[in-house]
């Protein structure tokens, strides 16, 4: 189990567990309110820059949890690094969705904490994956 050496790590751990859980109400108290989340592949379903709670929660991230059964996907921690505001992590997401079919995706991300919330996500994720599970649904 990874575990935080500063308040900085602290936060992107709490963060991610909350991620994990898929309570939104709670992941949305946890963005500064000038939050960007960047998805960093192209060609994807969620693709691009996501600005603002509303933004990040309702327009990005509750839609694709709704692919999901609930509870899902989780979010693993494998490791953190930290310099100053900047944590950097890798990540196993791994759930069902809701037509059965398993997730298992690996990540990276690179958070910026800013007064004690989340305020720049980067996302990199294993595209060639996720456009193999896009092209299995077609």
């Amino acid at each position: 189990m990874v575990k935080a050496d500063n308040e900085n790590e602290r936060i992107f751990l709490q963060f991610f567990e909350t991620l994990g859980s898929g309570d939104l109400a709670k992941i949305r108290e946890q963005f500064h309110e000038q939050a960007i989340w960047q998805v960093q592949v192209k060609g994807i379903a969620g693709a691009g820059e996501h600005k603002g709670r509303k933004g990040i929660v309702d327009d990005f991230l509750a839609p694709v949890r709704g692919m999901f059964k609930p509870g899902d996907p989780k979010v693993i921690m494998t490791s953190i690094a930290s310099k100053g505001a900047l944590v950097i992590g890798e990540s196993i997401g791994r759930g069902t969705f809701m037509d059965g079919r398993p997730y298992e995706n690996l990540y990276a991300w690179a958070v910026e904490i800013k007064d004690g919330k989340v305020w720049r996500l980067r996302e990199y994720m294993d595209s060639f994956y996720v456009s193999k599970l896009q092209e299995a649904t077609k």
